[in-house]
C-alpha cells in the first residue's frame, strides 16, 4: 500500500494544476462579462456628474451666473451624494446588487436630462442636489460588487479596468462637447441643453442593461460551472479571513474604524484637487491657450486617454509587485508639482503639460488606492465601509468647484485656485504613508498573534 510520499511528484501537483487552470477561467469569465458593463455605467455617471464642465461654457452667460454660483452647483451634487451613500450601500445589500445598480442609474439618467430644463440658480442648485441624492451609491456598490467576484490579489487590476471609464469618459465628452453645443438654436435648444439632452438618455437606457446583464452574485452566473463558484467562494472565504473588519464585524465597527475614516480623508483630498481642476479644465485650459471650444474637446480627450493608459500600468504594477503605498503617494506629489508649475507657468504649453501631468498622475493611483480598503475590510462591513469612506470622500466635490469659483471671482482667474490644490495633493500622500503604515503593524499584530496561540495550542 502506496503512501503520499511515495506518490509521484505529477500526481500529487495534478489538482493544483486543475485548482489553477479552473481559478484562470472563473477570473477569465467574470472580467469579460461583468467589468465591461460596469465601465460603460461608470463612464455614464461620471459624464453625467461632470459634464456641466463644457456646458459652463454657453450655459453660465445664458443664464447670467457668475462663477460662484456655478461653483456652488457644481458642488451641491456632491453633498446628497454623501449623505446617501451609506443607506444607498445597505439598500444594495437587501435588494441585490443588479436591481439597486439599475435604479440608481434610471433616475439619475432622468434627472440628468432634466438638466436641461435649468433657468434660474435655485432651479440649477435644486437639480444638482438631486443628482447626487439619486446616483448616491453607485460606486462604493459597483467597489463591494467587484469584491464578491475577484480576490484581494487581483482588485488593483480589476478596480483599474473599470475606473479606465473615468477618463475615458472625459475623452468621450470632450470629442463631443464642440459638436453638441454647436446644435446651439435647433429645435429651439441652447447647445448646453442639447448636451444634457445627448448625455443623459444613454443612462436610461443602460440601466435595462445593467438590470439583464449583472448577477447579483457567483452563485447565480449561469455561465460558471459549480468547480469555478466553488474556486470563488474559496478565495473570498480566505480573503475575508484575514481582513481586519471581516464577516463578523458590524456596520457601526466599520463606521467608526480609524482606517476606513483615513482611506476616507485620503481619498477627499486627492478629490478635492481632481474636482477642483475637472470642473473648471475647459475654462481654465481655453483662457490658457486661446483654443476654440472643439479644440479644448480634442484637448480633455487626448488627456483622457492617457490617463487610462496610467491607470491600467500602475494598477497592474501595484498587483504585480503587491505594493500600495508607493503606487498611491508618487502620484499625489506629481500632482501637487503640477498644479504649482501650472499656477506659475506664463506659456501655455507649460500649463498645458503641468495640468496633464496632474491630471494623469491621479488617474494612475486610483486603481492601487480604492484596492486598499478591500484588503482590511470583507462582508457587510465592506459594504458599510466603503460607504462611509465614500461619504467622506464626496464632500470634495463640493469643497473644490467651490473653491475655485470663488478664487475665480475674488481674483479674475483661477491661477491662485489651482496653486492651493497643491496643500490637499501632499496632504493625501501623507495620511496614505499613515494609513499604510498602520495597516502593516496590524498585519504583523495578527500574524504574531496567531503564531502565538498556534503554540499554546501545539
Amino acid at each position: 500500500m502506496s503512501t503520499p510520499g511515495d506518490m509521484p511528484a505529477d500526481a500529487v501537483s495534478v489538482p493544483v494544476a486543475q485548482d489553477t487552470s479552473i481559478g484562470a477561467s472563473a477570473l477569465r469569465k467574470a472580467g469579460l462579462r461583468l467589468i465591461p458593463v460596469i465601465s460603460v455605467g461608470y463612464g455614464l455617471a461620471f459624464m453625467d456628474r461632470i459634464n456641466i464642465s463644457f456646458a459652463s461654457l454657453r450655459m453660465n452667460s445664458d443664464l447670467h451666473f457668475s462663477a460662484t454660483v456655478y461653483g456652488l452647483g457644481a458642488g451641491l451634487f456632491f453633498i446628497g451624494y454623501a449623505v446617501c451613500e451609506v443607506p444607498s450601500n445597505l439598500l444594495l445589500l437587501r435588494f441585490g446588487a443588479r436591481r439597486w445598480l439599475a435604479r440608481i442609474m434610471f433616475t439619475w439618467g432622468l434627472l440628468a436630462t432634466a438638466m436641461m430644463l435649468v433657468h434660474t440658480p435655485l432651479q440649477f442648485y435644486v437639480l444638482r442636489l438631486l443628482l447626487g441624492i439619486a446616483e448616491a451609491g453607485f460606486f462604493p456598490g459597483v467597489v463591494y460588487y467587484l469584491m464578491l467576484w475577484f480576490p484581494a490579489r487581483m482588485r488593483a487590476r480589476a478596480i483599474s479596468r473599470f475606473y479606465i471609464s473615468l477618463p475615458l469618459s472625459s475623452a468621450v465628452m470632450g470629442s463631443l462637447a464642440g459638436w453638441l453645443l454647436g446644435l446651439d438654436g435647433r429645435l429651439g435648444l441652447a447647445g448646453w441643453q442639447w448636451l444634457f439632452l445627448v448625455e443623459g438618455v444613454p443612462s436610461v437606457l443602460f440601466s435595462l442593461v445593467i438590470l439583464r446583464m449583472l448577477p447579483d452574485c457567483p452563485a447565480q452566473a449561469k455561465w460558471l460551472t459549480a468547480e469555478e463558484t466553488a474556486w470563488l467562494q474559496r478565495q473570498l472565504d480566505a480573503d475575508g479571513a484575514q481582513a481586519h473588519l471581516g464577516h463578523q464585524a458590524g456596520v457601526l465597527k466599520a463606521l467608526l474604524s480609524p482606517q476606513v475614516w483615513m482611506i476616507g480623508i485620503f481619498f477627499f483630498c486627492a478629490l478635492t484637487c481632481s474636482y477642483g481642476y475637472g470642473f473648471s479644465a475647459p475654462a481654465i485650459l481655453q483662457a490658457a491657450t486661446g483654443w476654440n471650444v472643439s479644440q479644448v474637446g480634442y484637448l480633455v480627450a487626448a488627456l483622457g486617454v492617457a490617463g487610462a493608459v496610467a491607470m491600467l500600468w500602475n494598477g497592474a504594477h501595484s498587483d504585480r509587485s503587491g505594493e500600495r503605498r508607493l503606487h498611491c503617494i508618487v502620484p499625489c506629489v506629481v500632482m501637487a508639482a503640477g498644479y504649482l508649475a501650472a499656477s506659475l507657468a506664463t506659456e501655455w504649453w507649460l500649463v498645458v503639460a503641468s495640468l496633464g501631468a496632474s491630471f494623469i498622475a491621479f488617474n494612475a493611483l486610483l486603481g492601487p488606492a480604492v484596492s486598499v480598503p478591500t484588503e482590511f475590510m470583507a462582508g457587510r462591513a465592506a459594504a458599510a465601509g466603503i460607504a462611509a469612506m465614500n461619504t467622506i470622500t464626496m464632500f470634495s466635490g463640493f469643497v473644490g468647484p467651490y473653491w475655485m469659483g470663488v478664487v475665480k471671482d475674488a481674483t479674475g482667474s483661477y491661477q491662485l485656485g489651482v496653486r492651493g490644490l497643491l496643500i490637499p495633493a501632499l496632504a493625501a500622500a501623507g495620511v496614505m504613508h499613515l494609513l499604510t503604515r498602520s495597516l502593516a503593524r496590524r498585519k504583523v499584530a495578527l500574524a504574531v498573534g496567531r503564531a502565538n496561540l498556534a503554540d499554546e495550542t501545539a
